[in-house]
């Protein structure tokens, strides 16, 4: 078995595959049903979490919370991320009339703390802010991830969607480096490949986390012609590695690629998950991997 588990740093380790929370709610299992699911997570090598304040319109980390309660060791063996940063106009907040992003100092901390409360925890592994935003004080965010650290409510720091002159600029306020930058990344969307992200992973060696690894079901069940090509080459690969489910290919070439993407694999199903754990073992050729990337751009390499 290929090795499960990859630092980020020296004190932070997080298993090679991540279950990703966002859809949570739409699960509908009940508190033991989602502990029984964490658990066979766990056995697979799975132990890392990943929510955010606003999923299930501020729902998911309750629910995992819930969870979790009724088998407190656990907490002991995962790792939780989440993030924070966006504000939705929301039911439950009906003084709010826009969306916006907000990274002051007083929301930051606040959200981590209305995070712990959720998710019936002391701490966060790892909180990432959520999205860039056009209006970003780094002093403050800095001085946030500064008194969230000193208090032991989070351990390390992140980012998502980020792109590489925003990771730098914040990076330099910080006392410690962040540790990862979670962002798109499946055959079907190369943006990180084209926009010097992944370029810049292998420059400061920090390790990717890949959200939305299957493309949201585009990769699977193609729905134009783009698609339908990356479907083609999965399918030749698939046949010529002998494995039976093409999700495997998918995660693979994540996987083989020497940024060290890790997946967030965000489903309900144990056996998917499984699939992903499983594509640790599949050694993918250059040839190949390359295949599903030009099916994906449409056009052979210059």
């Amino acid at each position: 078995m290929v090795q499960n588990k990859i630092k980020l740093n020296s004190k932070l380790e997080f298993s090679r595959v991540v279950h990703g929370h966002w859809r949570l709610a739409d699960w509908r299992m009940s508190n033991q049903e989602l502990l029984k699911l964490t658990e066979q997570a766990i056995e697979l090598g799975v132990t890392t979490f990943d929510h955010a304040d606003i999923y299930g319109d501020y729902s998911c980390e309750r629910l995992f919370g819930k969870a979790l309660n009724l088998k407190k060791e656990i907490r002991n063996h995962i790792q939780i991320i989440t993030k924070c940063g966006i504000k939705l106009a929301s039911n439950k907040f009906p003084l709010r009339e826009h969306k916006i992003y907000d990274y002051s100092f007083e929301h930051i901390v606040s959200s981590v703390d209305n995070s712990l409360k959720s998710l019936r925890t002391d701490y966060i592994d790892l909180l990432l802010l959520h999205r860039p935003a056009p209006f970003f004080n780094p002093e403050e965010v800095a001085m946030a991830f500064s008194s969230l650290k000193k208090s032991g409510k989070a351990l390390h720091f992140g980012v998502s969607n980020f792109n590489p002159l925003q990771f730098e600029m914040l990076n330099s306020y910080t006392d410690e480096k962040l540790v990862t930058n979670q962002v798109e990344i499946s055959p079907y969307c190369l943006e990180n490949f084209e926009n010097g992200n992944i370029d810049f992973f292998l420059k400061i060696e920090i390790m990717p986390m890949a959200w939305s690894p299957l493309a949201g079901g585009k990769l699977i069940n193609p729905q134009n012609e783009k698609g339908q090509r990356i479907y083609r080459a999965l399918s030749e690969v698939a046949e010529e590695l002998n494995v039976d489910i093409l999700a495997k290919i998918i995660y693979s070439w994540l996987l083989n690629h020497p940024a060290s993407i890790i997946p967030i694999v965000g489903t309900g199903k144990i056996e998917r998950i499984k699939f992903a754990v499983e594509a640790l073992n599949i050694n993918m050729s250059l040839t190949q991997w390359y295949k599903i990337y030009t099916a994906s751009t449409g056009k052979e390499l210059d």
